[in-house]
């Protein structure tokens, strides 16, 4: 069953928040991967999410077993925070064209980052490419900010 990601989401979801994918394997040992920058289908109900190659052979692994993603978007500056689940259709090596949207992804995180306190290098050696590009099709969506909400789904 398909949802759609909320129109006022997009622009959150494709900025500098903190993206974490989680995985599981066959005995549902998790696994979590920061993502390195995120892009919302035109018709909101597929996202396609980043992963840094070099770290990410357990993800890309259990995601080939099972297909199974759920990917936490927060707002270091407000703590917005909100889960996106679903199942993969692809997985393949991101392309060089895609490559500007995981470098203006590193930029902006760091800057981010660098608002509340912590240096830019931080991140700074992130290994971020080559990524690996995950396309899922979004079957919820989940309020997760801190408060009486979270857990919440969100309707689209």
């Amino acid at each position: 069953m398909s949802a759609s990601i909320p129109q006022n989401l997009v622009e959150l979801f494709e900025s500098g928040v903190s993206i974490l994918v989680g995985t599981r394997d066959a005995a549902r040992r998790p696994e979590a991967t920061r993502g390195v920058g995120a892009v919302v289908s035109p018709d909101r109900r597929r996202l396609t999410v980043f992963l840094p190659g070099a770290v990410s052979e357990r993800a890309v692994a259990n995601l080939r077993d099972n297909g199974l993603i759920a990917v936490g978007f927060s707002s270091v500056l407000d703590h917005q925070t909100l889960q996106v689940k679903g199942k993969t259709e692809e997985i393949r090596d991101a392309r060089d064209d895609e490559r500007e949207i995981v470098t203006r992804y590193h930029a902006a995180f760091a800057e981010i980052l660098a608002v509340v306190g912590l240096p830019r290098t931080t991140v700074r050696y992130l290994n971020v490419w080559p990524s690996v590009a995950v396309t899922f099709e979004v079957t919820d969506v989940f309020q997760q900010t801190p408060g009486p909400n979270a857990g919440e789904r969100l309707s689209a």
